[in-house]
């Protein structure tokens, strides 16, 4: 696969730190299958329990801004998880594995939080309106994908994948996930001032924002 290209979006990263430059290698692969299928498991009860603090005074409506963030995000971080599931098993970087847990444990939180809200708003985890329709910035799905998201066909060569090339594929998929993710973010955020979705949504992005940076190492290591 080709690697990403360079997009202004990306320039805008650059700045963000690096846990790979400060901590120099991340440690070998620390958890089991079966313990990394309890982390992620604790990392959705917590996200649960971070959604349950969302203000009730104002409950976003089926067709808001919010509830189409919540569904569609939801959506898109589980095809993350997905993949850097695949990685943990099978990539060869110790590194790689590495963020490939860390990724798929953090949007796992996220994913509860974020259907905590809907709960808590007494609307369905699927909405009446189409997938994208809460973007104002016309964005679209573009064969059933939201932004940045892996086709079936990528998604079945990263299974099929062996060696090196888990590496190297889950890097390309991921960063590209990441920068489609980012713009969602950045749509909500445009739009929202329901204080706990701001609150969720940038830390969403500033976490993505420092992963596309390790990403982009790992890229350079992974092509050695």
């Amino acid at each position: 696969m080709t690697a990403p290209t360079t997009t202004d979006n990306e320039h805008e990263y650059d700045e963000a730190p690096s846990a790979l430059q400060e901590g120099g290698r991340a440690p070998a692969r620390r958890y089991g299958v079966l313990a990394l299928a309890a982390l992620l498991v604790v990392g959705l009860l917590l996200g649960y329990a971070g959604g349950l603090l969302t203000p009730r005074l104002t409950r976003p409506g089926d067709a808001s801004v919010e509830a189409g963030f919540a569904r569609d995000m939801t959506t898109h971080h589980a095809q993350a998880v997905e993949m850097s599931l695949i990685a943990y098993r099978s990539a060869t970087l110790p590194e790689v594995r590495q963020i490939a847990v860390d990724i798929a444990t953090g949007q796992q939180g996220e994913i509860g939080a974020m259907q905590t809200w809907l709960r808590e708003w007494g609307l369905s985890p699927t909405g009446s309106q189409p997938s994208m329709s809460w973007m104002s910035d016309g964005a679209t799905v573009k064969d059933g994908l939201m932004p940045g998201m892996a086709t079936p066909q990528q998604m079945a060569a990263l299974r099929d994948a062996r060696g090196v090339e888990v590496d190297r594929q889950f890097l390309t998929l991921m960063y590209n996930h990441h920068l489609g993710g980012i713009h969602m973010i950045d749509a909500a955020l445009a739009e929202t001032d329901n204080a706990e979705v701001v609150r969720v949504a940038e830390t969403m992005k500033a976490t993505q924002q420092s992963e596309l940076n390790n990403l982009r190492q790992l890229q350079a290591q992974a092509k050695g």
